[in-house]
Parts: structure tokens; C-alpha cells; sequence
């Protein structure tokens, strides 16, 4: 019996060994990597990047009032083109009871003391002609009497204008808002019934209408500090809005702010650029925008696809893995230039008859997998 038991153990373990042993094997039996190669090329790179932004009219007009009052009537729409001098409101005006009775009182203030001085005046004149008086103090008199006139007329004019509006006369208390550009009325942000205030030391004055010009328009945007260095004033940009797909605009960089701006951890400078406009096509201002900017080109120079870059570890200076053989290489030490994210410029240590290595090919595993699982069903 026990030799039986010895006999079965050892069966077990011999087997036991014989199945670890294949399927040892047939994990590791894995096909060997055949590695690829590609030749450097001559090429041209251009190395871009995007700033976001919008477009917005070069020139916008905010049309305010010169008198305060309630708005009585308007005669624009939003969207509407104008002409320098076209009616956009009118503006009734209520005017301060305060500021209307001190007005009639130097009115009345300069009535009297214009007869007054036109009773003196009467008399002297009489003397004057008998030859009484004299001529200058005569002439002091007439003095007299021409700055009472002219006081009168002050004071009745301020009073005017306090109550209607104008100095003209007019029995309707309004004053009309014009356009004082051509263009096109971007927005009215009032309406029939609104109090607003007129624009002064103290005050902006409240806007009646924004005008602009939109076949003048501007790219405003940011781009990032790492890249505002590479920019030069003059520099053309290719504008595209997401409002208007399959068209790009012609633009020429105008303007690069001195300062920065931190958002979100980065700093971010302001850029603007003239847009040329075509007649076929509407822009509306505030539309979102995207402006590629070349920051380098060049044309004609060998280049190898990056993916085949390798760094190294300490030094991280690139090389490649060059073909001496079958399926045998070398490393190779290169230099390299500006790069678009797909090809990378190859300044030294490489020409068109290189072999470059693709390194980075993922080994096939497919057919060990299949292997085993044939394994598992003839188990």
C-alpha cells in the first residue's frame, strides 16, 4: 500500500512538472519584434500656434445726450445704417423747478435793472443832445445801458434752455439725439419712457446708441508668453470665425500689449489685427474668433517623422537608433530644429540614405493569446 502511494505521488509531481514546464513555454514563446525603418525626407515645416478671440469694429461711436430728460421717441432700429446727422431720439425734457424759478428770477432781476439803467439813459441822452454833458460821461452811460441789454438776453436764453431744452424757441419741450458717424446702429439700450442723464465732468451720461463701422473690423485676442517673443508687428494672420465655416480672413497684426495678464496660472498678452473685410460676407461684431499665426517656416530642409526621436536619460539630448545591418542598429547623436508636432527638422547627423529605427512599435502578442486559448479548449 505504501508503495502504491509512493508510486501515485510521484506520478503527480512528474506531471505536475511536465505541465509547468509547457505552459512556461508557451507563455513565453512570444514572437520576435521586427522592427521598422524610415528615411529622412526633404520637406517643409511651419511652426503655428492660435490665439482665440473675436472680432469687434476698429471704431465704435456711443451716442449720448447733451440734457437730461425722458425719452420720447425712437426712430432707429438696432442693425439700421445711418448717416451723420440722421434723427436717432428725442428726448423730452423735465426740467429741475428749482433751477427754472432761479432762471425767471435773473430774468426778472435783469428787466429791472434794465430800466433802470434805460431811465438814466433817456435822461442823459436829452442833456446830452443840449450839450450839457460831455461826450464821455455820455459814452459811459450807452456802456451802461448796451451791458443791461445784453444781461437781459443771457438771462432769458438760460431760462429757455433750462425749460425746453434750446435756445431756438421752441413751444415742443424736446431736443433731438443724431448720429454724429456713419455706420451701422449696433445697439439702442433705451427706450420710449427711459430717464437718462446727460453727459458731463461728473458723469458718462447714459448711452442712447452705439454706432460702428463693420466694414472695419479688428482680431482681438491672447496669446501666450511663451510664444509673444516670436511676433512681429506687420506679421499676417489667417482669421477664421465660427460663425462663417469653410472661409478664413486675411488679417495683418497691428498691435502687441506691453503687459501681460495672468489667467488661470499663465500670463496671456493682448493681441489686435486689421481684418480685411469682404463685401460678400456680413461679419457681426462679437464673433468668436481664431487667428493662426506662423512664428516659423522653412522649406526644403530633411526631416524625419518625430515619433522616431529617442532622449536620453541624463543628458535628454535626442538621437535615433540608425541600421547597420539586418534587424541590428546604432545609436546615432543628432541635432535637431523647429518642429510642427508631426516632423521634426534635422539640422546634423543624419542624411537621406539613413535607415532611422521606429522603437517605439508594440510587440506582437496577438498570436501567443491565440495559442493559449486553443490550450484551454484542447484541455
Amino acid at each position: 500500500m505504501k508503495k502504491i502511494l509512493k508510486w501515485v505521488g510521484i506520478s503527480v509531481l512528474v506531471l505536475g512538472a511536465m505541465w509547468a514546464a509547457v505552459f512556461f513555454i508557451k507563455s513565453n514563446s512570444k514572437s520576435a519584434i521586427t522592427y521598422e525603418t524610415h528615411k529622412p525626407f526633404i520637406s517643409s515645416i511651419e511652426k503655428k500656434t492660435v490665439a482665440t478671440g473675436k472680432v469687434i469694429p476698429q471704431e465704435e461711436v456711443e451716442i449720448k445726450p447733451q440734457i437730461s430728460g425722458i425719452i420720447e421717441k425712437i426712430y432707429k432700429e438696432e442693425g439700421e445704417p445711418v448717416k451723420a446727422g440722421d434723427l436717432i431720439a428725442i428726448i423730452k425734457v423735465v426740467p429741475n423747478e428749482q433751477s427754472l424759478y432761479a432762471a425767471r428770477g435773473r430774468v426778472n432781476n435783469a428787466e429791472i435793472a434794465l430800466n433802470n439803467t434805460k431811465i438814466e439813459y433817456d435822461r442823459n441822452k436829452t442833456l446830452f443832445d443840449r450839450g450839457v454833458i460831455s461826450s464821455q460821461d455820455f459814452n459811459n452811460l450807452q456802456l451802461q445801458y448796451d451791458q443791461a441789454v445784453q444781461e437781459l438776453k443771457n438771462a432769458q436764453t438760460d431760462y429757455q434752455i433750462i425749460r425746453v431744452g434750446s435756445a431756438g424757441g421752441s413751444t415742443s419741450a424736446n431736443t433731438n439725439i443724431r448720429a454724429t458717424v456713419n455706420g451701422t446702429i449696433l445697439e439702442i439700450p433705451v427706450e420710449v419712457g427711459d430717464q437718462v442723464i446727460q453727459s458731463n465732468n461728473f458723469n458718462d451720461g447714459t448711452t442712447i446708441a452705439s454706432i460702428a463701422d463693420l466694414g472695419k473690423m479688428i482680431f482681438e485676442g491672447k496669446v501666450d508668453e511663451g510664444e509673444v517673443g516670436k511676433l512681429e508687428l506687420g506679421m499676417p494672420l489667417k482669421i477664421s470665425l465660427g460663425a462663417i465655416e469653410d472661409k478664413e480672413f486675411d488679417a495683418n497684426l497691428k498691435f502687441i500689449a506691453p503687459k501681460g495678464v495672468e489667467e488661470s496660472g499663465a500670463v496671456q498678452f493682448k493681441i489686435e489685427g486689421d481684418v480685411s473685410v469682404e463685401d460678400d460676407f456680413l461679419i457681426r461684431a462679437g464673433y468668436s474668433a481664431n487667428a493662426s499665426l506662423t512664428l516659423e517656416k522653412k522649406d526644403s530642409i530633411l526631416v524625419i517623422p518625430e515619433a522616431l526621436l529617442q532622449f536620453d536619460k541624463e543628458t535628454e539630448e535626442p538621437y535615433v537608433e540608425i541600421a547597420i545591418g539586418e534587424q541590428e542598429f546604432e545609436r546615432r547623436d543628432i541635432e535637431i530644429g523647429i518642429s510642427d508636432g508631426v516632423n521634426v527638422e534635422i539640422v546634423s547627423g543624419l542624411d537621406e540614405s539613413d535607415e532611422v529605427k521606429q522603437w517605439n512599435k508594440t510587440e506582437p502578442i496577438k498570436k501567443g493569446l491565440e495559442e493559449e486559448e486553443d490550450g484551454e479548449e484542447d484541455a
